[in-house]
């Protein structure tokens, strides 16, 4: 089974690259986020042509996640229980025997913003939630962009973004916390080549030079680490011409 996450930074621009990118690897679910488009816009028909079916919650301009599946998609879940927030950012779903999430954890701004602290709250309300998921869905993947870059070696220059948003300590020790109801980090179940990220500022040539950070995510449960295979990022679409800023993250397990 293929697992795959991607901010596509919106889906109406990136479609045919998401196209092109699902029938190249042909993952079993792609979770999407920032598709940046109202429900009645999704295209569903293009992706039921290249043989996938859809779920999405969508809203104009911003936001917006989906999750993409060539299985059906079972017990949907839009948001999270009890977060009283109008912002699209959470999708949830059923796939054969695993429970995917895709999350879409807010930017933050600047440290001390009133949105960062949106975020910090926003993620405390998540980790009681998939607590609650991993209690009820032994192989559960959460997948997205966490817009928090766990460590210095995620990070190209931690002495340039020390004390910033995506690598404050507060932010750092928020994902810790999503681990800790259960999750490990896919891509670190294995030896990883040293500066690999998957989202690259648009300015400075930063994709150029490599001057990125790893902040698009894949995590699972322990039933599902043991079968995990493989876990790598996809740096080829950042290259494309009109490029989302961030890379697809490709999970593999033996289910």
């Amino acid at each position: 089974m293929k697992l795959a996450t991607w901010n596509v930074n919106s889906l109406n621009v990136r479609l045919p690259q998401v196209l092109t990118w699902l029938e190249v690897h042909q993952p079993d679910v792609l979770a999407l986020q920032e598709t940046k488009l109202e429900d009645h816009r999704f295209p569903v028909a293009e992706l039921e042509a290249c043989g996938y079916t859809a779920a999405y919650s969508g809203q104009k301009a911003y936001n917006g996640v989906a999750l993409l599946s060539r299985l059906p998609l079972e017990d949907v879940q839009v948001g999270v229980p009890g977060l009283d927030d109008d912002q699209r950012r959470v999708l949830a779903a059923t796939v054969g025997p695993v429970r995917v999430v895709c999350l879409y954890v807010p930017n933050g701004q600047a440290v001390g913003s009133e949105k960062y602290q949106y975020k910090l709250d926003w993620l405390r309300a998540v980790r009681v939630w998939l607590a609650d998921e991993l209690h009820r869905h032994s192989h559960l993947a959460v997948m997205g962009d966490f817009n928090v870059a766990p460590e210095d070696r995620d990070v190209h220059s931690p002495s340039r973004w020390a004390g910033q948003v995506l690598v404050s300590p507060p932010e750092r020790a928020a994902f810790q916390a999503l681990l800790e109801v259960g999750l490990q980090d896919a891509f670190r179940l294995f030896p990883q080549p040293e500066r690999v990220f998957s989202w690259w500022n648009y300015g400075r040539l930063a994709f150029a030079r490599n001057w990125g950070l790893r902040i698009d995510h894949v995590l699972v449960s322990s039933a599902l680490a043991g079968p995990c295979r493989s876990c790598a990022v996809d740096p080829a679409p950042r290259a494309h011409e009109r490029p989302s800023d961030h890379a697809p993250v490709l999970a593999t397990f033996d289910l």
